[in-house]
């Protein structure tokens, strides 16, 4: 079948550390470059890391700033008492007029001696109905 493969690995050998031996002369040519740079130009980087300190914070506080986003002035509507009242006097009357229809139909259903599953439910929807309209009317 398969054989077993045996690895005779030193366990210590990492990614890492195969990475480390791989690439370090690379590293250490770079690392030895930009300190031998910032050695012979200590002036240069203070300024330039300075500056890049102060342009950060002179960009937060302006170009990067979410103002605070005011709320629209609302158009304030003029009243029309007398578009309101109307309208109030027609929505009573209709309140009116249905209720009196309603009190008609229960009184109807009320005066009958047997009521059929039809007349229940009649009588019931109009009940319905007249609490309904109270409700609204006191609100």
């Amino acid at each position: 079948m398969w054989r077993k493969i045996h690895s005779n690995r030193d366990p210590r050998d990492t990614l890492f550390s195969e990475l480390k031996k791989e690439f370090s002369p690379y590293l250490f040519k770079v690392h030895k470059g930009m300190r031998s740079v910032l050695k012979n130009y200590p002036r240069f980087f203070f300024g330039g890391m300075t500056a890049s300190l102060l342009l950060s914070a002179v960009l937060s506080f302006t170009v990067f700033r979410h103002p605070d986003h005011k709320p629209q002035a609302t158009i304030k509507e003029r009243p029309d008492p007398v578009g309101e009242g109307f309208s109030r006097i027609m929505k009573a009357t209709g309140e009116l007029l249905q209720t009196l229809q309603l009190k008609h139909t229960v009184d109807s259903l009320t005066a009958k001696k047997q009521l059929t599953s039809a007349d229940s439910l009649a009588l019931d929807s109009a009940l319905d109905c007249l609490r309904i309209i109270h409700t609204n009317a006191n609100q």
